[in-house]
């Protein structure tokens, strides 16, 4: 399918029906219910996990195919953000002309930050994509280049908004109520939603969500592609040994050097798409925590597999937003069968792992996955499969030797 061998054609619908599915699978319980608290079918959150999908599996490209850890990726996601806002204001609110001026923005800087940052290796290469990073947060959050210009590029600490005042060449710049326009593709608005009300479940469908997935599926079956391409099997030599290949005169540097762009291209793709979404970019986004998120996304989905760092994106940013949520009251109803000073003590036990102590509760899951599942959830899932395949093993030997044992007396 698609130029796909087996194993990735039935990977990539495993995905497809993952990302399509969506609001049903993270509905799974009634609302009103208790269990309704961890409910993750609403479009704000779905959002996020395709997004941020995005970045992982760029991001993974760098990392867990070729093995050069950037501590400096959310440079990317945040140019991305500031590119798509600006085609926003200047052009029009269709996100198509802002996703792709934002995919280049990235690509321009990915290949001036990776010529220089891929001089070195290892270490001195994630401190050189951090300091570039850092460097990059201090320029926006200041607008340094804004009052080098006289005019406004970044906007500050406030962040680049839209306002009526923008000329948007080929849109309107306020609609006939006074408002600012919202984003669209081909008139259609990513905001609109469509509820389905089945049972005690309420489902809702966003068509920018879909608009989301949709993109996700090709930049995973982009990432397919370079996996299984002749391109990848280098950027896997230099992850092994790139020493050697250099030795054998080799030059790596033009393979590295176009990981690291199509990588921030990914993370400019995501930062577009986060705009398109919500219109504004701020210098948050660059900071090196977004960073370091995504590098946590990748290795507890499982660094150097499909579709792993979609799995580690999920997750970090299902805890984010759902556990964090979790406050006193909750515990408290949920408790509420035990005796008062039961109940106060099962409380003061779990509230440090939720709201805003999620982080706590995340460190843990992820020391435990380290120290248990070096290869991230896809490795736990292979384990879980493999187990299920022995049992089956065991008992097809069993009636075998059952069937061979009868043969005789038949006879």
């Amino acid at each position: 399918m698609f130029g796909l061998k087996k194993h990735d054609s039935r990977l990539f619908i495993v995905v497809a029906v993952l990302a399509l599915a969506a609001p049903f699978l993270l509905n799974p319980f009634p609302d009103g219910s208790a269990m309704a608290q961890f409910n993750a079918g609403y479009p704000d959150l779905m959002q996020r996990f395709v997004i941020f999908g995005i970045f992982a599996i760029g991001f993974n490209l760098l990392f867990g195919l070729t093995g050069y850890l950037s501590f400096g990726h959310a440079a990317f996601l945040g140019l991305g953000s500031y590119g798509a806002v600006w085609m926003f204001k200047l052009l029009s609110m269709n996100i198509i002309p802002a996703i792709v001026l934002s995919v280049i923005v990235a690509g321009v800087f990915a290949l001036i930050i990776g010529y220089i940052s891929l001089r070195r290796s290892g270490i001195y290469f994630s401190i050189l994509t951090l300091a570039f990073a850092q460097m990059m947060f201090a320029i926006a959050y200041s607008d340094l280049i804004g009052r080098f210009v006289g005019t406004p590029i970044t906007n500050g600490e406030t962040g680049l908004q839209l306002a009526l005042d923008d000329p948007r060449v080929l849109g309107i710049s306020a609609t006939p109520d006074g408002s600012i326009p919202l984003t669209n593709l081909f008139g259609l608005e990513m905001r609109s939603v469509f509820n389905l009300e089945v049972g005690g479940w309420l489902f809702t469908f966003s068509f920018g969500y879909y608009v989301c997935a949709v993109v996700m599926l090709l930049s995973f079956y982009v990432a397919i592609r370079i996996f299984r391409s002749p391109f990848g099997l280098m950027l896997r030599a230099v992850k092994s040994n790139q020493q050697r290949m250099n030795y054998t005169g080799l030059n790596t540097r033009p393979y590295t050097l176009a990981v690291f762009v199509i990588s921030g291209m990914y993370a400019g793709l995501a930062g577009g798409l986060m705009a398109s979404m919500d219109p504004l970019a701020g210098a948050e986004r660059m900071q090196w925590t977004a960073s370091g998120e995504v590098v946590l996304m990748t290795i507890l989905g499982g660094a150097g597999t499909l579709i792993g760092p979609v799995l580690g994106a999920g997750f970090i940013k299902y805890f984010e937003n759902i556990f964090a949520k979790i406050n006193d009251n909750v515990l408290h109803s949920w408790f509420a069968f035990m005796p008062d000073g039961l109940e106060d003590l099962m409380v003061t036990i779990v509230h440090p792992f939720v709201g805003k102590g999620w982080h706590l509760t995340l460190g843990i899951m992820f020391m435990l996955v380290v120290i248990f599942l070096p290869g991230g959830l896809v490795e736990g899932g292979q384990r879980i499969g493999r187990l299920f395949r022995r049992r089956d093993d065991k008992a097809t030997s069993v009636e075998s030797d059952a069937a061979e044992q009868r043969k005789p007396a038949a006879e």
